[in-house]
């Protein structure tokens, strides 16, 4: 039996927890953000319309810029990259909390006006900070890094939501956005605290068109990359149930709002534990076919989700949607980490995230015209079926990723330093 692994291994570096606190109050600021500022449209408008327009006002440049921002990152600074996308985004923060004081319907625009401008600085910022990661750990805590990476994300995707709406309700949105910066700064501050790291010599006179053409390529030829990267974008496309849960709790299942909020909590309450488990025994050996297994997993819940009347049944299906999607992003995000030369890791992130980001935008459009065109059930457990014949295709295809193991070097861990300070005695964390 192999002996579990050493949890604290990524934490043990003093610029991964600067990392990790940073990632943490920038997270919490975007999630309390997308809360605020829907509230607020809808608020103004009365129209779903605009609250639709708001998603693509800010995903229109944070999925159109990605790819030139992987370039970027690529080439100058990633830490640099980072600490003026953050400040942009407090500044978007705060632009937002001067609009709001006596805010009116004809306030909308510079709403969105400010929402376009955070989304431009995510198009640069988060390929770049897929890339810094791996400069912080040396590659043997890659995977434990990821871990409470995504942690953090789970956890703040939890918290935040229900913050920004505790304090929409007891405070005004201008004070709501204040707070939001404030968090913002915070990361900063944390970010600034992390030493800057050496960037590898870019190929001379290599256009920026080239540049991307590169990570493209270099995706295109890693089959186990690729691999994993359509195993996210088919089972979010076509498995994805979320924007269909006000359907299951009104129609279906009759719980009403607050067995709503409960659908919406429980994914994410199963991603964040498999993750924190994850820190402690990471799925380094049978990687590969963990990683298949765990999406024919999301698949099969998703299908007992959408054939159940009961709502403890269906809370526990969605539960385990959020257990298997957490062992999944624990996977795929090593594989990235561990198989990417360093000059290419923000091309490559670039390319993961609009593969991630247009699943997103996609799916949900995808849920609506299949609910319209099948209904809401016969669309949500046909996805599942979907997602299922996806990995058996996917496992057919690529071999390599059958039997891969993350516990076997990568091409990209000859990219990967340890940060300079020595890790501390864990008496000292």
């Amino acid at each position: 039996m192999t002996a579990p692994a050493d949890a604290a291994a990524a934490l043990r570096f003093p610029e991964f927890r600067a990392l990790l606190l940073s990632s943490t109050f920038s997270s919490l600021a975007s999630r309390m953000l997308a809360v605020a500022i829907g509230y607020q449209v809808y608020e103004l408008t009365r129209s779903p319309l605009a609250l639709g327009l708001l998603g693509l006002v800010e995903a229109i440049p944070a999925l159109g810029l990605a790819l030139i921002g992987g370039h970027y990152a690529d080439r100058l600074d990633r830490r640099a990259i980072l600490l003026v996308t953050r400040l942009v985004f407090a500044a978007c923060a705060l632009g937002l909390a001067l609009a709001s004081r006596g805010a009116d319907a004809g306030t909308v625009t510079l709403l969105y006006v400010l929402v376009f401008v955070a989304g431009v600085a995510r198009g640069f910022g988060d390929p770049a900070s897929s890339a810094f990661e791996t400069r912080i750990v040396p590659a043997s805590a890659f995977v434990n890094a990821s871990a409470w990476l995504g942690s953090v994300g789970q956890a703040t995707g939890i918290i935040g939501p229900a913050l920004g709406g505790l304090l929409l309700a007891t405070w005004s949105a201008t004070g709501t956005y204040v707070l939001i910066a404030g968090l913002t700064l915070t990361a900063w501050a944390a970010l600034w605290r992390i030493a800057p790291k050496p960037q590898p010599a870019p190929p001379e006179r290599e256009s920026m068109a080239e540049s991307i053409r590169g990570g493209l390529r270099f995706v295109r030829r890693d089959p186990v990359i690729l691999g994993s990267m359509a195993l996210d974008l088919f089972a979010v496309l076509f498995g994805g149930v979320v924007a269909l849960l006000p359907v299951f709790a009104s129609d279906i299942l009759g719980v009403g709002p607050r067995g709503l909020g409960l659908l919406l909590a429980a994914p994410a309450v199963g991603a964040l534990l498999v993750m924190l488990w994850a820190t402690r025994h990471p799925p380094l050996r049978n990687s590969g076919r963990t990683l298949l297994l765990g999406v024919a997993g999301f698949g099969v819940s998703i299908i007992v989700f959408a054939l159940s009347r009961d709502f403890a049944v269906s809370l526990v299906a969605l539960f385990f949607t959020g257990v298997f999607d957490g062992v999944n992003m624990v996977i795929r995000k090593a594989i990235l980490r561990l198989r990417t030369p360093d000059h290419l890791r923000g091309r490559v992130a670039a390319v993961s995230l609009v593969f991630i980001g247009s699943s997103n935008e996609l799916g949900a459009l995808e849920s609506g015209v299949a609910a319209s065109a099948l209904g809401t059930v016969r669309s949500v457990w046909a996805g599942g079926v979907v997602t299922l014949l996806v990995v058996a295709l996917v496992a057919w295809r690529v071999p390599a990723l059958r039997s891969l193991h993350l516990g076997e070097a990568g091409p990209g861990d000859e990219g990967a330093r340890p940060s300079p300070t020595p890790p501390p005695a864990p008496r000292q964390f």
